[in-house]
């Protein structure tokens, strides 16, 4: 399955991306650590990621502005408790919270709230996408530097 997935480089890694922010419990960090191991450029792959994983969340905050209960439910699987965390979390720190919504858990549900509570759209991509982005670029600097240390 692995193979399969860098095969298709960039495009493998926005739908993992996408995914994983969304449906399925997937993350997508291994793959961009692939695919810069395989030479493929840094500042791309960042990027696509990025977009793939604020697309996802995307996903989320439509749900949450115009979807129902049972979306909520049953499509990402975010159920009372988690939705209680993000809305303690919304209620401390505002639509500043969104920043974090690349954290395992909450990330999901404050997606979700970030829609229920009709954050202006604007707002809430680049919040999020700045948090996610900023994870991507981490990741990318710790196996970059990784790779010339290794050789």
């Amino acid at each position: 399955m692995p193979e399969l997935l860098t095969d298709y480089g960039l495009f493998s890694l926005f739908l993992l991306s996408f995914c994983a922010s969304t449906l399925i419990p997937l993350g997508s960090e291994w793959l961009l650590v692939a695919l810069l191991l395989q030479g493929e450029d840094a500042t791309t792959a960042v990027a696509v990621a990025t977009a793939g994983n604020s697309l996802g969340a995307g996903s989320s905050y439509l749900i949450g502005r115009f979807g129902s209960d049972w979306l909520a439910d049953r499509v990402l699987r975010i159920g009372e408790v988690q939705r209680q965390r993000a809305a303690r979390i919304f209620a401390r720190y505002g639509s500043w919270s969104l920043f974090f919504s690349w954290l395992p858990i909450i990330g999901d549900p404050l997606c979700l709230i970030g829609g229920l509570l009709r954050i202006h759209v604007g707002r809430f991509f680049l919040l999020v996408a700045s948090g996610k982005g900023l994870r991507y670029i981490f990741v990318a600097q710790v196996t970059l530097r990784s790779m010339e240390l290794a050789v």
